[in-house]
């Protein structure tokens, strides 16, 4: 199940990770990275804008157990393998060793210093291109929307360069077995703080 999207486009929220900093005696610093992976939180209650919003979150709250139970999220702003239309040769997924039938999505942050490999783990559906040597391919290959895993059915040819384009949403789950919510009047309502908080594999 999929956040209401109306109500995820007005939320606050992006990618956190864990650093220790030492600061040492002559002025300088050592700093140790302790997280592999990001992990992303968001504040839903931004993107609450009348009582009928309020009660869809009530409701889905509600469905969801609190923090018992994770659901998906679109994050307005990073989405998409590339630009707002994926297209089969945004992101590299491997290059074929002529044995290999499955690949993994995966979103490339960064450049030369020290790129940043995410895990896509679930792929909208239908949104999934995939391009062998820059030619796309439409047939002869399947994709897993709980894993994020491309299965060929035959293996693509040794050295062949396997590229996708792909829109993603992010597993996530509530953050808070509690609802704050303030009636501000007749027909509205706000809720000050709706956390949520990605789940990683």
């Amino acid at each position: 199940m999929r956040f209401p999207l109306d109500i995820a486009l007005g939320a606050r929220g992006g990618p956190e990770r864990k650093t220790d900093v030492v600061s040492l005696a002559g002025g300088g610093e050592q700093r140790n990275g302790r997280w592999a992976h990001s992990r992303r939180k968001y504040n839903a209650g931004y993107g609450v804008k009348s009582r009928a919003d309020m009660q869809a979150v009530l409701a889905f709250f509600e469905e969801r157990r609190g923090r018992l139970h994770g659901f998906l999220w679109r994050d307005g702003i990073d989405h998409s393998s590339g630009g707002a239309v994926p297209l089969p040769d945004d992101q590299a997924m491997g290059t074929a060793d002529g044995a290999t039938k499955t690949f993994q999505l995966v979103k490339r942050y960064g450049a030369a210093f020290d790129p940043y490999l995410r895990t896509i783990a679930k792929p909208v559906a239908g949104s999934v291109r995939l391009a062998i040597d820059g030619g796309e391919i439409t047939s002869g290959w399947t994709v897993d929307a709980t894993s994020g895993v491309v299965t060929f059915s035959s293996p693509p040819a040794m050295g062949a360069l396997v590229t996708a384009g792909f829109l993603f949403d992010v597993p996530v789950r509530f953050d808070t077995d509690r609802l704050d919510i303030e009636w501000t009047h007749f027909d509205a309502a706000e809720a000050p703080s709706i956390p949520l908080v990605e789940i990683l594999p």
